[in-house]
């Protein structure tokens, strides 16, 4: 992995404006700051961004290394944070500031890193506006909610040379690379197939409601942000939102990248597939509120082996008794494996196992250590274990799955031109319209 040097933005005019430029995200990319580096001894400065559930978690954990300390929190909802400020002061014995407004918080010099745990529809301008601040990143997965957004991400860290994490933790897990290395040490011998699986309750959304009024407290229009208008309704709000295309991508995008990751992990791909094939549709709960897929299959054809995805929203029932989960189908063993365990299935040859027995073994939460590689990295400037790159893969792999099943087509990637050749509905979804005064950033 090449390595990387750490920027800061420095009191001038020049880069204040640049804050200003970048208010709507208009701006193309400006040029890198100087770099700043940081001794084992200095305190590491982070805000968070988001601030409900999943970044608030990321935030704890990032609060267990040492020399970190919370700095800013930012949301748009003021009882959540509130409660996230009074929370962190508990924690750390200080207040941090609190910001409803993410420009207003990148314009602190003193932050060294955020955390981005918004939307999937909000990852891409708060993720550039902070690398053209000069922070470090952790952004949650999926990188973001389309191809375009990925693509420019990926330009706007490596222009900026920010070290970014992308929180797809299971990276960091000792029972996922252990299952790496036992695969790539031909223990279930040649790897053929890899079945990818996640059935969960949460899938088909709530229950509909009627639009209602904004809740107090809610700058709802900052909350749609780049999003198009549109009335307000719980349905598709806090912990919700994933159902509907404008902020989210359903289970193919939340559990799918955490699962088609390690797929791709076991032969180090680093290409998009060959062809996305999918079926599927939204066949069940007419009562509960979701435009992405209840029901999906998706095949993704690679030079020598396939990847398949699957789910069911509203079951929580699976291959091998598992909600999700992988299964690596090699000639020798299928060795099947999720968070909390893995377990060998050897195949037999004139009665003889081909491959000996092993136990069944469990696995530990690595949410801590992921944020742990993060902290680790911003110091040393290297690459983290789940750099960008490898989030811009896997997301568009889920939102290839996405596509190919809301076009009805076959998808092959052009990679040369950035899009799926003649294939018109499939390029109309690469890149999303952002609703003014919003733009996507350039470069």
């Amino acid at each position: 992995m090449p390595t990387t040097r750490r920027h800061f933005i420095a009191a001038t005019t020049k880069l204040a404006a640049a804050a200003s430029l970048s208010s709507f995200a208009g701006a193309p990319f400006l040029a890198a700051a100087r770099p700043k580096k940081l001794s084992s001894g200095d305190t590491i400065n982070i805000a968070l961004i988001g601030c409900r559930n999943m970044g608030f978690g990321d935030l704890e954990n990032a609060l267990k290394q040492p020399g970190v300390t919370c700095t800013a929190l930012c949301d748009v909802d003021s009882i959540i944070l509130d409660k996230r400020a009074a929370d962190i002061l508990k924690i750390q014995g200080k207040q941090p500031a609190k910001y409803a407004d993410y420009r207003k918080l990148l314009e602190d010099k003193t932050i060294d890193a955020v955390i981005i745990g918004t939307p999937d529809h909000w990852h891409c301008l708060t993720f550039v506006e902070a690398c053209q601040a000069g922070k470090d990143v952790y952004v949650e997965k999926p990188l973001a909610n389309s191809i375009a957004e990925c693509n420019v991400m990926v330009k706007a860290a490596r222009h900026y040379n920010r070290v970014v994490q992308v929180g797809q933790q299971q990276r960091s897990g000792p029972l996922f690379k252990k299952a790496m290395g036992l695969i790539n040490d031909g223990a279930i011998g040649q790897l053929r197939k890899v079945n990818v699986w996640g059935n969960f309750n949460y899938g088909i959304g709530a229950p509909k409601a009627p639009d209602e009024p904004v809740p107090a407290g809610v700058d709802y229009d900052m909350w749609l942000g780049p999003a198009p208008l549109r009335t307000f309704n719980k349905t598709r709000f806090h912990g919700d939102w994933r159902m509907f295309w404008d902020y989210g991508g359903g289970l193919v995008t939340d559990w799918g990248v955490h699962l088609l990751d390690i797929a791709l992990w076991a032969k180090n791909i680093k290409e998009l597939p060959l062809a996305v094939t999918a079926t599927g549709g939204n066949f069940a709960y007419p009562d509960h509120a979701h435009e992405t897929f209840d029901t999906m299959n998706v095949n993704f054809q690679l030079p020598d082996y396939t990847i398949s995805w699957e789910n069911t929203a509203g079951t929580e029932n699976g291959p091998y008794g598992l909600s999700y989960g992988l299964s690596f189908i090699g000639n020798d063993a299928t060795l099947v494996l999720n968070r909390e365990n893995m377990e060998f299935f050897p195949e037999k040859a004139e009665g003889k196992l081909k491959v000996p027995e092993r136990p069944k073994e469990t696995g530990d939460d690595s949410h801590e250590p992921h944020m742990k590689n993060f902290i680790e990295c911003i110091r040393n400037r290297k690459d983290p274990v789940c750099t960008i790159e490898n989030g811009r893969l896997v997301a568009l792999y889920a939102h290839m799955g996405n596509i190919a099943l809301r076009t009805k087509s076959m998808l092959v990637w052009n990679e040369k031109d950035n899009n799926f050749g003649h294939n018109t509905a499939a390029n109309e979804l690469i890149t999303p319209h952002y609703r003014k005064p919003w733009k996507l950033p350039e470069m």
